[in-house]
């Protein structure tokens, strides 16, 4: 007897029937739009110059979660540019926009990551640890690949759009602070994404493929925990004090306990954020910053009970306060729309992979090489298939992306694309070596093209749109709806990250790309490729 998720996957395509609209005036016969996806692919390679500088802009920027202002400046300033209608200060964060281009629906909601890592500064193309700033923060994700393709994708199709007449509006937005979640959850609490009828998003990877239904990995939510003591001498009267310390200390030493007691999918992961000031001083002060990682939202809510019940207790045993517990950000569990992934992979195995030449095969094997493999097997050459649904039994943990808050509220999808080397681990700075290379710039035109195409499809069929809904109606939302797990007092943590930004971007400046003096990064920064070495 078949479970009760495969007995309602089996009635879609009797329920697509039942829905599907007749052919209307946005209806484009299939020949028409072959047509118009080999001309759009066309038009993304002329932009293939545009592109590469903006990967290679946004490699220098080096911006972390909610400093990404000169990557605002940039993309807006190109978006602007082509006819779009810029808004800034979307969801109360200074480098939230949005940018849209057309009249009425449908809606295509097109964005990818803009943010960086801490400490992964890295000159592109060099395979072993060079920074380009020492203890800088880089892009150890690849996250500066993604917009890049999107705006010139968003640009072809405005271009294809006018000609062409076909109704629609497009809607360009940017993943911001991704790395520490903090901005999708707010975009959709603003009322971003109410009236979108679906959203492609983009993230680097050294593949190309997308996937539908449940996807692996957890949802999170962030959280602060601040306490308030007393001061004293810490050597001429502690007994007068009352350690905040003490409090994160112990609200560590508790979560260190409790792991023994929850499921082998939970991640717990913490950094102390305040831990006083000077060691003769009781700090007065100290908060501890976690995420609380698990497959579902019922048990990230179970986790977030249990972190309040824990820092309240700390509280209790040092004789402090509990002051504050912030959310931070928070990441739905990912699910994503399969009538969506369908079409989007009949565009991949379309597209391809690029085509890598020598030069990327010896770079990224030296690269493989450097990281320890003893036998690299250099860049993927063959797209994937189109992956489906893994069950909370299969699905293990692991990162987080706040696309799950996104993916909850519109029928959405992610595309893979190939602008990085399978080498090492994530967030590190291997991760960002190929990330303004050759590579970055033919996987983000490869990428572009996938999602240019896949935009066409969801103007031009209103069938693929219906069905979509009817997906996400009938199917994903029909025994789990969305909640946030925002609380109405909770607000974009805007002031992260101005600190490191403060220390190291007049040391990043003068290494901002120059595209009117060079014809790509490595040349400015004078690096062979692919290496010597």
């Amino acid at each position: 007897m078949p479970s009760a998720v495969v007995r309602r996957l089996l009635v879609i395509p009797v329920l697509v029937t039942l829905l599907a609209p007749p052919v209307d005036a946005q209806q484009l016969d299939t020949r028409r739009l072959d047509r118009l996806k080999t001309e759009a692919a066309r038009m993304i390679d002329d932009r293939a110059k545009m592109i590469q500088e903006g990967v290679d802009m946004l490699y220098s920027f080096s911006e972390l979660g909610f400093q990404e202002h000169e990557t605002k400046r940039y993309l807006t300033g190109i978006l602007r540019d082509h006819g779009f209608t810029i808004t800034e200060n979307v969801a109360g964060m200074p480098t939230g926009w949005t940018a849209t281009w057309g009249s009425g629906k449908p809606v295509i909601g097109l964005g990818s990551d803009i943010d960086g890592i801490p400490q992964s500064s890295q000159k592109p193309g060099v395979v072993t640890h060079d920074p380009v700033v020492t203890g800088g923060p880089g892009h150890g994700e690849g996250h500066n690949t993604g917009m890049p393709q999107i705006v010139a994708s968003a640009i072809v199709l405005k271009e294809l759009m006018t000609r062409d007449n076909i109704p629609g509006t497009l809607l360009v937005w940017p993943g911001v602070a991704e790395e520490i979640l903090g901005g999708k959850a707010y975009f959709v609490r603003a009322g971003v994404f109410k009236d979108v009828d679906a959203v492609i998003f983009t993230h680097v990877s050294s593949g190309m493929g997308v996937t539908w239904g449940d996807a692996a990995g957890s949802g999170l939510v962030s959280v602060e925990y601040s306490f308030t003591g007393e001061t004293a001498h810490s050597a001429g009267a502690p007994w007068g004090g009352r350690s905040a310390l003490d409090a994160v200390e112990l609200t560590n030493i508790a979560w260190n306990f409790r792991r023994e007691h929850l499921r082998q999918q939970t991640r717990i992961h913490y950094v102390i954020r305040d831990g006083g000031d000077q060691p003769n001083v009781v700090p007065r002060t100290a908060s501890v910053w976690y995420y609380l990682r698990e497959t579902t939202y019922p048990r990230i809510r179970e986790l977030f009970e249990i972190g309040e019940t824990i820092a309240k207790s700390a509280a209790a045993m040092t004789g402090t306060e509990l002051t504050g517990i912030r959310i931070l950000g928070t990441a739905w569990p990912r699910h994503f729309n399969r009538p969506i992934a369908e079409a989007m992979q009949k565009n991949i195995d379309r597209v391809g992979m690029p085509a890598w030449d020598e030069a990327d095969q010896t770079f990224a094997r030296a690269l493989q090489r450097s990281m320890g493999s003893q036998n690299p097997q250099g860049l993927q050459t063959t797209v994937g298939e189109l992956g489906g649904p893994v069950s909370d039994t299969q699905n293990r943990g692991g990162g987080s992306d706040d696309i799950g808050d996104i993916s909850w509220v519109v029928p959405t999808v992610t595309l893979r694309y190939p602008a990085n080397v399978g080498a090492g681990p994530g967030h590190h700075w291997s991760a960002g070596v190929a990330s303004a290379t050759p590579v970055a710039h033919k996987g983000a035109v490869a990428g572009a093209k996938v999602v240019t195409m896949t935009a066409l499809d969801l103007l031009g069929t209103p069938a693929l749109r219906t069905n979509a809904w009817a997906y996400f109606r009938e199917v994903q939302t029909k025994d789990q709806q969305y909640a946030s797990l925002l609380r109405n007092e909770d607000h974009p943590p805007i002031d992260f990250n101005a600190d490191i930004m403060g220390r190291y971007r007049d040391q990043l400046r003068q290494f901002y790309y120059d595209p009117t003096r060079y014809r790509t990064y490595l040349e400015q920064l004078g690096i062979p490729y692919p290496p010597n070495r």
